[in-house]
């Protein structure tokens, strides 16, 4: 079983004027993950609460295992960046991807980390 962790402003709906707009795009492929057995988690900056409220207007609350702030800190011992078993996939790059497609690149990577975002990776450093 891999798990999942899915953002939802930008990924599951996009705000304008004041509505939310869902991105059928990305509410198909995680719904797909869920029949292929994927665990998945919901989170948003807005909080757990609020992450909740926009899978039940989507009405896809029932694919989701729990609903979690987004951290804004995380205490481990190694960087994000070398975490073996880390997948960061934009929700533009996943439309055809299965849960086995995952697994495969988890399982064949030879790097630290492999990140299907289109966007350059962003050197983040500790700060005071």
């Amino acid at each position: 079983m891999q798990e999942f962790t899915v953002y939802v402003d930008d990924t599951l709906v996009r705000t304008f004027s004041g509505k939310r707009i869902r991105i059928p795009a990305s509410i198909k492929h995680i719904q797909k993950l869920k029949q292929q057995g994927a665990m998945l988690y919901c989170w948003s900056s807005g909080g757990a609460d609020y992450a909740r409220m926009v899978a039940e207007e989507l009405d896809i609350s029932d694919l989701f295992i729990a609903f979690l702030p987004k951290p804004n800190m995380l205490l481990d011992d190694q960087n994000v960046n070398d975490w073996r078993y880390l997948l960061q996939v934009h929700p533009l790059s996943c439309d055809f991807k299965s849960l086995e497609d995952y697994r495969l690149q988890l399982t064949n990577r030879s790097s630290p980390r492999i990140s299907l975002n289109p966007q350059p990776p962003q050197n983040r450093t500790c700060r005071q």
